[in-house]
């Protein structure tokens, strides 16, 4: 579960505990030779691998599936199934002290009283400001105490262990984004081949694909690895995406489905993504031209992120939502906190906030009310909630919605993340970096056993 505590203002969540919960398990099938004449043994692993010799280019991939369980005497050998157990890297989620201390507080730091670590908020901004920022520093307030009672939240100087150092990430050394760009120039499938590749345990095939052209399934209880551009990445149980430009959605619309829920992440334009070079951005007429009507089921659930500027807010809910006859129903906030307890970023700083929107619609309904099915009842979205958590230290590694959202999705509803960066059990994922945070070296291996 990701959830730690919901009270009537809204969530505190785990986020790293959601990734954990996905059984990062690899199956290996390695070959025991018993005789005194074969020593060696050789290790085979679920991957998907880049083909230089493939006649579509160095960009192209195989298959490489599991190998058949044989056994035989003492003489003969036999193989072996091990697994290996992943979780993500617990100290990209270690934020120990705001990003920005306001000066106003840097006396209050070495308190070590939850008292302090909770009152300390309401000297921090007037009682008189606008109904957002109350709503999320009260609301913040309900669920950081019952963190802090909880003991999920703690004291910073209770848990002095010499980790809370520069963390030093791995770096990005495939370019997900320039691989979509060569996958274009590619040779194409037509619309008629095969628009799924689902990764089968028991396909002996080798098959050539064009990155751009097919959905990936990974529909067995176990995670699969792909190598991209000799990258290693991990893709958990039950998951399927497409790594692709928004100039090659197609696959997404032959899939033959539509989605309950849809959550996009747009890369809004703005100076610091400019100035960074982080991420190519999208103007919010390219955003507004894409095919959310033709993925969208009747009713389905529409959660956009946006950024804190006025203008991105009122277009979504102004011409964004409309022109896709979606209407707004909710408006969500995300909040950010260290893992004291703190906001990340003052609450009234004029340039960076410690919150996020969330912009929820409704489809407007497609089906007459004659043909829907009565025993389907779904209950209203609430409005002004906060989703409260410790945030990633990768940047744009937002947290899962997936308990969050439940209770407003028909049971057994089909979920769609645009723009995303890694992947979901039970998820469809698109993205030209939609492998991004699946990356091996965000993971680290904890044992392995038959």
């Amino acid at each position: 579960m990701s959830v730690v505590h919901h009270l009537p203002p809204g969530w505190l969540l785990d986020h790293l505990s959601f990734i954990n919960k996905v059984n990062y398990q690899l199956r290996q099938h390695q070959d025991s030779f018993c005789s005194k004449n074969n020593p060696t043994s050789s290790v085979y692993m679920d991957s998907l691998q880049l083909d230089p010799g493939s006649p579509f280019g160095a960009h192209a991939m195989c298959f490489a599936p599991d190998f058949t369980t044989v056994s035989g005497n003492d003489d003969e050998g036999s193989c072996e199934v091990i697994t290996e157990k992943y979780v993500f890297r617990s100290e990209l989620f270690n934020v120990t002290k705001p990003y920005i201390v306001p000066a106003v507080h840097k006396e209050h730091q070495q308190s070590n009283k939850n008292e302090n670590l909770v009152t300390d908020y309401k000297q921090e901004v007037s009682v008189s400001v606008g109904k957002i920022r109350e709503l999320i520093l009260d609301g913040s307030l309900k669920l950081i105490q019952e963190g802090l009672r909880s003991g999920f939240l703690y004291p910073l100087v209770e848990k002095q262990d010499g980790s809370s150092g520069c963390i030093t990430l791995p770096l990005d050394a495939c370019n997900l984004s320039e691989l979509c760009e060569m996958a274009k120039h590619l040779p194409s499938l037509n619309e008629m081949e095969l628009q799924t590749l689902q990764l089968m345990g028991d396909d002996k095939s080798v098959i050539e694909l064009d990155l751009s052209s097919q959905i990936i399934e990974n529909n067995s209880s176990f995670s699969k690895m792909i190598t991209l551009m000799g990258q290693k990445y991990l893709l958990p149980p039950q998951s399927s995406f497409l790594l692709s430009d928004i100039s090659c959605m197609q696959p997404l619309l032959n899939c033959g489905k539509t989605f309950d829920a849809i959550v996009i992440d747009p890369p809004w334009e703005n100076k610091s993504v400019k100035r960074s070079n982080r991420y190519s951005s999208l103007s919010p007429q390219q955003i507004k031209r894409m095919p959310i009507p033709k993925l969208a089921a009747a009713d389905c659930l529409i959660v956009t992120w946006v950024t804190n500027r006025q203008k991105h807010l009122c277009f979504v809910k102004e011409e964004l939502y409309p022109s896709w006859s979606v209407e707004v129903v909710a408006e969500w906030y995300w909040v950010k906190i260290t893992n004291s307890g703190e906001f990340v970023f003052p609450l009234d700083s004029p340039h960076k906030k410690p919150y996020e929107c969330l912009v929820l619609g409704r489809v407007k309904e497609k089906t007459p009310l004659a043909l829907r099915n009565p025993d389907v009842r779904i209950p209203p979205v609430p409005d002004q909630k906060l989703i409260v958590s410790v945030p990633c230290v990768l940047h744009s590694h937002k947290p899962p919605l997936t308990e969050v959202l439940r209770d407003y999705i028909k049971p057994g509803g089909q979920c769609l993340e645009l723009f995303a960066r890694n992947l979901q059990p039970g998820w469809m994922s698109w993205g030209n970096e939609v492998l991004k945070f699946q990356h091996m070296d965000y993971f680290i291996a904890l044992e392995s056993g038959c």
